[in-house]
């Protein structure tokens, strides 16, 4: 990512406020990273499984993928939530999968500063963290269609890309440091 797409921390006088989507697959951490990283910027935390309408939950719940179609409302509620929040003068850290380009691209057509922040994992990870969380609509038996159809993101994307296998703690340390510096 080049200096002229870097977001800079709220707070910093004169800077634009922050809008960050953390993106990747199931049980990358992007709920908890995305929390973590808000509260270091004083920013807006969404959390987009939250956006999901029922029927996508339903979808996946029953160990459906969802298509390219059943994604566009839902990111287009997650793009609308950003735009609310740097509206108001809020920096915002969005969860998102954001697994394809197109709906990278999809979600800047909202905010076109938006910078992503990739959180890599293996798919054995992701498989074993996602089997473990109790009360979430998404079955580890989802992992692999995510992975089947991930895009990283690529050098000419507004991203950044961190090792997710590591402690929250760690990988906010990691994106707060290279959202400063970049």
């Amino acid at each position: 990512m080049d200096e002229e797409a870097a977001q800079a921390p709220a707070g910093v006088p004169g800077a634009a406020p922050p809008a960050i989507v953390v993106m990747g697959v199931a049980g990358c951490g992007k709920s908890a990273v995305g929390i973590a990283l808000a509260a270091g910027l004083d920013a807006v935390f969404i959390e987009g499984d939250r956006l999901h309408p029922p029927e996508n939950v339903a979808r996946m719940a029953s160990g459906e993928p969802l298509t390219d179609q059943l994604r566009e409302g839902w990111l287009d509620a997650i793009g609308e939530r950003i735009v609310t929040s740097i509206g108001e003068g809020q920096g915002v850290v969005a969860a998102c999968s954001a697994l394809k380009r197109s709906y990278r691209e999809r979600l800047r057509g909202f905010c076109p500063d938006l910078v992503f922040l990739y959180l890599g994992i293996d798919p054995a990870t992701a498989r074993q963290r996602v089997a473990s969380r109790k009360g979430h609509f998404m079955p580890a038996s989802l992992v692999d269609s995510q992975f089947a159809i991930l895009e990283p993101p690529r050098s000419d994307e507004r991203a950044l890309t961190i090792d997710a296998t590591r402690p929250v703690a760690d990988v906010v340390a990691d994106a707060m440091h290279l959202l400063a510096n970049s």
